[in-house]
């Protein structure tokens, strides 16, 4: 029983386990010009839209980043309120960038 309770907390942290939703919530001139690799570009004006196609499960993790912060807090207040449970604003690009260079 050790043994399966053992794997079981292995296989859960394996990086396809902690895979997060990165989006970037810019418009897609800001998008086309710099983005994170990996992010989605869901406009924070279609997000409400466009959500349900990308992350279907409300239990989904989202790391949401734009420009300066404000897009990103607006667009997790919105996921918030549509039922997503794990929702992580990264703020600004330069934020986001930079926690995601730590977390490699």
């Amino acid at each position: 029983m050790k043994a399966l309770l053992l794997a079981l907390a292995l296989l859960a942290s394996t990086p396809a386990a902690l895979a997060a939703l990165l989006i970037d919530v810019r418009t897609p001139a800001e998008y086309t010009e710099a983005h994170l690799p990996g992010a989605v570009n869901l406009p924070l004006d279609s997000l409400q839209a466009t959500i349900g196609r990308h992350a279907p499960d409300r239990g989904s993790r989202i790391e949401l980043y734009c420009r300066s912060g404000r897009r990103s807090a607006a667009a997790a207040g919105l996921l918030r309120g549509l039922g997503y449970r794990d929702v992580h604003d990264l703020g600004g690009y330069a934020r986001a960038q930079s926690l995601m260079t730590k977390g490699q």
